[in-house]
């Protein structure tokens, strides 16, 4: 095993990270897994995509690289506005679909159930927008950098780590010192107690799904810039995001984080040690495995 595999599987690690915090928020105060979040991060992608086609169109042309990067500036533009923008495809899916659900009192099956539903949906729009070819946010080629200790990666590679660690950090600061993250705590603990208490339930809803959506649309774009963009994307990366949010601890950030770099470490290595085609089997394992031995996982705390 070359160390090699050290930096491919943290590259990957970290984009399943961000992804399994928003499916561990939504757990923690919703009270029901969301299968629809994997749809985010393609959804995520596209409309950056989109938007950063858009405005190198109204400028003339790409955009020249930003330093040792592969990307102009229309990228980082285009990714804030592709945050406000599947932040509110996520208010208008829980407006139209899973907020009356909640207001009837339906059983979590029913949500569940309703989440899958509500993948298919914006998966098949993708596919019938953007069409089901792959396609990229640059043609621009990028030489690996040495290390040392055989390590080897490219600038966009670092800069998708160290945005990674900025997130996790400020979303676990905002969650600990803040407002709106002890209100958020507080409705993770007790909903209705919550609310007697004067928490705007429903705020700290919509504060959890803007979260949730923009922390995808990051890792979608982080995927798409590394690899390529696809419809089927979210979908590949559903099964190793949720066993990194149930490993980590429902609820704990930092450990959805850590979990997200062990399964990208685990499918890496199982690549290099067995071959690819066992990837996709390594997220299932480690799933089943700490349903079995540890249900609260890593960091959670035991109800």
């Amino acid at each position: 095993m070359t160390p090699q595999v050290l930096m491919d599987g943290l590259v990957a690690g970290a984009m399943i990270g961000l992804g399994a915090i928003g499916i561990t928020l939504t757990y923690s105060i919703l009270r029901f897994s969301n299968f629809a979040h994997g749809e985010f991060l393609s959804w995520g992608a596209y409309l950056v995509l989109a938007v950063a086609s858009g405005l190198g169109f109204l400028a003339g042309g790409p955009a020249s690289p930003l330093g040792p990067f592969s990307f102009g500036w229309t990228l980082p533009v285009a990714l804030v506005a592709g945050i406000a923008l599947t932040a509110a495809l996520a208010l208008v899916v829980d407006a139209l679909l899973f907020g009356p659900l909640r207001h009837r009192g339906s059983a979590v099956i029913i949500l569940v159930m309703a989440s899958f539903g509500a993948a298919l949906t914006l998966r098949s729009l993708l596919e019938f927008i953007f069409t089901s070819k792959p396609m990229y946010f640059t043609s621009a080629l990028q030489i690996a950098r040495p290390l040392g200790g055989g390590l080897r990666a490219t600038p966009d590679q670092l800069l998708a780590l160290g945005l990674a660690a900025i997130l996790v950090v400020a979303i676990h600061l905002l969650l600990t010192r803040t407002a709106i993250g002890r209100s958020m705590r507080a409705v993770s603990e007790n909903r209705q107690l919550a609310g007697i208490a004067g928490i705007d339930v429903r705020m700290v809803i919509r504060t959890v799904w803007i979260f949730g959506a923009g922390l995808a649309c990051v890792a979608g774009v982080m995927s798409g810039l590394l690899v390529q963009i696809r419809p089927q994307m979210g979908l590949d990366l559903l099964l190793p995001l949720f066993a990194a949010a149930i490993l980590g601890g429902i609820g704990s950030v930092p450990g959805a984080m850590i979990a997200g770099l062990i399964v990208g470490l685990a499918e890496a290595m199982t690549v290099q040690l067995v071959g690819a085609e066992w990837r996709a089997a390594v997220a299932f394992v480690i799933l089943v495995a700490i349903l079995l031995l540890r249900p609260r996982g890593l960091f959670g705390r035991p109800e």
